[in-house]
């Protein structure tokens, strides 16, 4: 296992909210282009694994066996980590409004800390549940909650039950960052995220038809157009192997909680980006929220949310490859 780098952990997760938040708005362009979300969530899915199989095989053919052992956990990585959170998201989003349905799934790192204090028996400084706590109040000024308020219940579970996942994606992430390489790690994942899609929405009865359309780049790009499935292309690359590689290689260097928690400044990046791209405006309370946001972080940080424990040996499975944490450049040599 690579040396624990604090500071190389918390680079990866920021620059994962970066690629998170301009995510965000390419699958606007991909959605208003007429993808539907369960689709774009499948093809994101599937298209990943497919990239990430062959830059796995390329490099280490060897690293793409798996041990009993790992097995559940890979499962519950893709499943939950990979799939059913942008699911649950899209749920939420339907019968919310966005804002609160942001501000439901992103109380994650508050899940992460409860799980790790009450199940973990690992010790939670007040300070970090204070950043964790202002963080969460930033959040509901950017998603300014006190707007067109209309709580649909089935939305509310969808968006703790996204939640759930993304504290599940921290956890179990953590734990198998321990005994297998980024690359093949990410790769398993969305391996077997497809591998739901394909069972849950079966290729034969999705509609790709919108990939093969023109679609205006929107907003301060709305005078270029690209083909739709450049877009996807974009989602997936990016906003998929890149972003979710950085964080699982992240949880080499520091913990569920404290990946979960700078994993919060994503709304905020996101809100920049629309203002930027799409010509979505800010408002003073959500300029103030985004600081407030830095500010919960920050705290949290300071207060000190730990490095990951080292894994406990796995004597029946195979032999690990030495660990290479992923970079933003070794996920993108093979493409």
């Amino acid at each position: 296992m690579s040396r624990q780098s604090p500071a190389r952990g918390v680079a990866y997760v920021v620059l994962a909210a970066v690629f998170f938040s301009v995510n965000a708005s390419m699958s606007k362009v991909a959605l208003e282009a007429g993808v539907e979300p369960s689709v774009l969530a499948a093809l994101r899915s599937t298209g990943a694994a497919l990239v990430l199989l062959v830059a796995v095989v390329a490099v280490a053919p060897g690293r793409l066996r798996i041990g009993l052992r790992e097995l559940p956990f890979l499962v519950v990585l893709g499943v939950a980590g990979g799939a059913l959170v942008q699911w649950l998201y899209f749920m939420a989003i339907d019968r919310l409004p966005v804002g609160i349905a942001l501000l439901l799934e992103f109380t994650a790192p508050a899940m992460v800390a409860l799980f790790s204090w009450a199940v973990l028996r690992q010790r939670i400084r007040r300070q970090t549940w204070l950043g964790i706590g202002v963080a969460l109040l930033g959040l509901a000024l950017v998603a300014q909650v006190w707007t067109d308020i209309g709580l649909d219940a089935v939305g509310v579970l969808a968006g703790f039950g996204a939640a759930a996942c993304l504290a599940s994606y921290y956890l179990v992430g953590s734990r198998m960052s321990g005994h297998r390489d980024s690359l093949s790690l990410t790769f398993w994942m969305f391996a077997f995220a497809a591998l739901f899609w394909a069972v849950a929405q079966p290729w034969w009865t999705v509609d790709l038809a919108p990939l093969g359309r023109e679609t205006s780049l929107l907003g301060a790009l709305d005078a270029v157009s690209v083909p739709a499935w450049s877009t996807v292309l974009w989602i997936i690359v990016f906003g998929t192997i890149v972003a979710y590689g950085l964080n699982l290689a992240a949880l080499r260097h520091i913990s569920p909680t404290a990946c979960g928690v700078i994993g919060m400044s994503e709304p905020v990046g996101s809100a920049v980006v629309a203002w930027v791209w799409l010509g979505q405006s800010l408002t003073a309370a959500q300029v103030a929220g985004g600081l407030v946001v830095l500010a919960g972080i920050a705290l949290a940080e300071v207060g000190g949310t730990g490095t990951p424990p080292e894994p406990e040996p796995e004597p029946e499975a195979a032999p690990a490859p030495a660990a290479v944490p992923l970079s933003p450049e070794a996920a993108a040599a093979p493409h």
